[in-house]
């Protein structure tokens, strides 16, 4: 197997075996973002898909920061460049109350 196809293949293990985070009205999902995967795995332009996950998301991506599991791909110039694109704003300015939940 390619090792591209290895790494893609990590990353979709990592976000099924990942836990449930919640911050008020929004289920804080990592699978919901799997639409920008191409974008940050080849800085190819977000999709509309990618984009309106990540709106739906926002509230999340300060969670997904702090988790160590995600942070660098949070933190990437590709992830970056798509919160630019889609109009999102990075997840540094935008800290708020988030409650862990545990998928059980």
């Amino acid at each position: 197997m390619k090792k591209g196809t290895s790494f893609v293949a990590m990353i979709f293990l990592v976000l099924f075996l990942s836990e449930l985070l919640v911050t008020e009205a929004v289920t804080c999902n990592v699978r919901e973002l799997i639409p920008c995967v191409t974008a940050i795995m080849t800085s190819q332009p977000p999709s509309t898909t990618c984009c309106a996950k990540l709106k739906k998301q926002k509230p999340c991506l300060s969670t997904y920061l702090m988790n160590p599991n995600y942070k660098s791909y949070v933190k990437s110039p590709n992830a970056k460049m798509i919160l630019k694109t889609c109009g999102v704003p990075d997840p540094d300015c935008c800290k708020g109350s988030i409650k862990k939940v545990h998928r059980g």
